[in-house]
Parts: C-alpha cells; sequence; structure tokens
C-alpha cells in the first residue's frame, strides 16, 4: 500500500486521494504567463477534485539566459522573473477550503544543456542587495549552463550532482492582492524548500473561489538557502494530483511525505520565518494528535527540525518538521 492511502489528502480529500481525470497544460495552451500571485487572471483549465494535471513550465528567466555569454541584466526584465503556469481552478474550492497537491513527478524540458544557474547584480545571501545597501560594487555576472536528466546534474567533468528535483513556486491566489511570483508568503509562492519534491503533499489555505493554483521556477537540486540566490534552474514538465479538503482552515503551508509533517513559513527577519514555521508545527500537532498545546510545544522543541528553503527572495522560507514515527 502506498503511503498515500494513509495520508490526510486520502482521509479528508473530496476525492479521497483518488484520480478522477487527467488534463495536460502545454507552453502553447498556457500563453501568456504570470509574474504575480492573484484572483484576477483567466484560469486557464478547470478541474475536479482528484484531476492529474501535467504542467510544463518555464525555467525561472523564461528560456532568456540561453549561453554562458550572456549577460543577465542585459536580458532579464525585474520584475518579470518567475513565470507561473495557472491558474488551475480548482470546482467547489471555497475561502477556508485547504488544497492538497500530490506532486507526482518533475521532469526536464527541452534541449540540452537544460538548466540554468547565474550570478545577478544585487541579488544573493552573500552580497550586498537592494534591502541589504552596501557601498561594495557587485560580483560580476556570470552564467553557467549544465546538462541535467533524470540520472543526474552534469555539473563538470568531475562532478556529478544527484537530480534532486523540486518546485520552487507553487501557490494559490491570495483573496485580494496581487503579489510577486518572487514573494512567498500565507498563499505559498517562491518558497524554494527543496523538500516540495516528488512524494509529497503540499497542503494550502485556499484564500478565494476555485483557489487558482499556480506553478512555476522547477529546480534539478539546490542547496538550503538558495545562496547565490539561483538554484539550478530548468523548463519542467511537473505533474500534479490536486484534491480538496472542505473547511479546513490552515494558516500557512504545510506539507507531508511518507516520513514526516512539516509546516512553512515565510518572514524578514529569517527567525521571524522560524518562528512561524514552529509556531505553526505546534498548533498542528496539538489539532491533529488531541495533544495539549503546551505539551506539543515541550516535545516539539526536542524532536522537530528546521529546512532553510531560501535567505534570499524578499521575504525568507523556513520549514519545521517533525517524524511521523512519533505520532503513531
Amino acid at each position: 500500500m502506498s503511503w498515500l492511502e494513509t495520508s490526510i489528502m486520502a482521509k479528508r480529500g473530496v476525492a479521497g486521494g483518488k484520480e478522477t481525470s487527467r488534463q495536460k497544460i502545454t507552453i502553447e495552451q498556457q500563453g501568456k504567463f504570470h509574474y504575480v500571485y492573484g484572483p484576477y487572471a483567466e484560469p486557464v483549465i478547470e478541474v475536479e477534485p482528484g484531476a492529474v494535471v501535467e504542467a510544463e513550465t518555464h525555467d525561472a528567466f523564461e528560456g532568456k539566459i540561453k549561453s554562458e555569454s550572456d549577460v543577465p541584466s542585459e536580458l532579464l526584465n525585474v520584475p518579470y522573473l518567475n513565470p507561473q503556469t495557472g491558474p488551475v481552478y480548482v470546482k467547489g474550492a471555497k475561502k477556508g477550503d485547504c488544497l492538497a497537491v500530490y506532486i507526482h513527478s518533475v521532469k526536464p524540458r527541452g534541449p540540452q544543456p537544460v538548466g540554468t544557474t547565474c550570478l545577478i547584480k544585487e541579488f544573493g545571501g552573500l552580497v550586498g542587495t537592494t534591502s541589504t545597501a552596501l557601498l561594495n560594487q557587485p560580483l560580476p555576472e556570470k552564467v553557467k549552463k549544465v546538462n541535467v536528466d533524470e540520472n543526474g546534474v552534469y555539473w563538470n567533468d568531475r562532478i556529478t550532482l544527484p537530480y534532486e528535483p523540486f518546485i520552487g513556486t507553487i501557490g494559490v491566489a491570495p483573496e485580494i492582492e496581487a503579489i510577486t511570483s518572487l514573494q512567498p508568503d500565507y498563499y505559498g509562492g517562491n518558497m524554494d524548500l527543496p523538500d516540495v519534491a516528488p512524494g509529497s503533499v503540499i497542503y494550502l489555505p485556499v484564500q478565494t473561489d476555485g483557489a487558482l493554483l499556480y506553478v512555476g521556477d522547477c529546480h534539478a537540486i539546490q542547496g538550503d538557502g538558495e545562496l547565490c540566490g539561483v538554484a539550478l534552474e530548468i523548463p519542467s514538465t511537473t505533474t500534479l494530483q490536486i484534491d480538496l479538503i472542505k473547511d479546513h482552515r490552515i494558516a500557512w503551508p504545510q506539507l507531508e511525505t511518507e516520513d514526516m509533517f512539516m509546516t512553512i513559513g515565510s518572514a524578514r527577519p529569517l527567525e521571524d520565518a522560524a518562528r512561524i514555521a514552529y509556531r505553526e508545527l505546534v498548533r498542528w500537532s496539538a489539532a491533529e494528535w488531541g495533544m495539549d498545546e503546551l505539551e506539543a510545544y515541550m516535545l516539539i522543541t526536542q524532536c522537530a527540525k528546521v529546512r532553510l528553503g531560501n535567505m534570499v527572495d524578499p521575504k525568507y522560507t523556513v520549514g519545521a518538521s517533525v517524524a511521523k514515527k512519533y505520532f503513531k
């Protein structure tokens, strides 16, 4: 039996975690890509709970960086980065519900070298930025193109990294705001959290009718923090299974895998992102397992772990997790 059959998605979802239909979103079907998360875009498709959607996504640069001789600042128009596929309208979704999205796969798409990373002026974890204003001159811009397939990331002749794909940016529309797809927040967005990977379920708080699910910015691999500001960005074919949990309010994104539960917070400074993630994990533990909240606070203190998603975006992201084995 797959662990998914015992997940919160399967136990509480309208479709019971079962597949009900299949649809595709190709680059051609998408047409116009979106650079904000908001409730004002027309859905590209509508689906019932239980739908499996195969979505083609661009890389974070919409394919504009094509060679190592390219200069990012000459090609990119900030803030038009992180193009999003969607939105997907989920029938029956209302504010106060929860969208459950199981990630089946993230596969590289397009001609090699399909992976791109680079250094961009005033962007990254170890340089001065517009938020962390310094007099130092920016680092020189630099592009690296990398061959990627499902067997590995071929960094150079000596180094092959594992292919560890995940979705950098996924979320639902806020109720009224239109917020840049570069920013993570309570609705999801640009969390850059490596755990949002094939084999996991991400739970997102629905804010508006239809939820309006967006996805993009897939990565072949990334260490904690997305340190230089750019993971190994890839265009992808990403397959998602979408379910809906009615009347299930959550304040921030949550994540479930076979072995752990995680809550996700995004804020600046970084410690506030960690506080949000840990607070939500304490509250989730208390609510799910009938535990006194103070008892849950003490327990989580002993056995939880944190994962740094990004420390480079307009808000930073932290995931706080606890192993399922403690709650069996």
